[in-house]
């Protein structure tokens, strides 16, 4: 009969002492939040309360019942290439959506222009996030990435482009 001895257990088990240490993480593969420099401070806080300005002045707003129009409370003029040619532009009801979105009214705003309900909803998101990244000196969550920036830029135009063609295929 063998007999376990602790002397036979330290020869035969390594210890956590007897392990290498793990290798040094260089400092920029850390992921952390740099400071924000005072310049891009003030542009972040003026862009969100941009956007956010935006939103309260098209929640004031009464939304036009023909789709369109709801600019002309701003004291703008009509549309130009709808009175000049009878046919709505691409941008036709952005500000009639983003006035349905502030009043909770997602489908119409949708229905309205899809590409002017989703940047009013982009406003929504992102205004308070760049007023509160702005102040509080680092990015909230994290920074924006310029490849999801441009896939959204692009999916909005390439909905209102669509919605467009659409309505002159239609004739709405």
């Amino acid at each position: 009969m063998r007999v376990w001895s602790p002397v036979f257990f330290s020869l035969a088990m390594p210890t956590l002492a007897s392990y290498p240490p793990p290798p040094a993480v260089p400092v920029a593969a850390v992921a952390y939040a740099p400071r924000l420099r005072w310049l891009e401070r003030i542009v972040l806080v003026g862009a969100g309360v941009l956007l956010v300005g935006l939103l309260i002045t098209a929640g004031r707003l009464t939304p036009s019942p023909r789709g369109m129009g709801t600019h002309e409370q701003l004291g703008l003029p009509p549309c130009t290439l709808v009175q000049w040619f009878g046919v709505r532009c691409p941008s036709c009801g952005m500000t009639t959506s983003w006035a349905y979105l502030t009043k909770g009214r997602l489908v119409a705003a949708f229905r309205v222009n899809a590409g002017g309900a989703m940047l009013a909803l982009l406003a929504v998101v992102c205004g308070p996030w760049m007023v509160a990244s702005g102040l509080r000196g680092r990015w909230l969550v994290a920074p924006p990435h310029e490849w999801g920036t441009l896939a959204v830029g692009l999916l909005i135009l390439v909905v209102t482009v669509v919605q467009w063609t659409i309505r002159l295929s239609l004739g709405w």
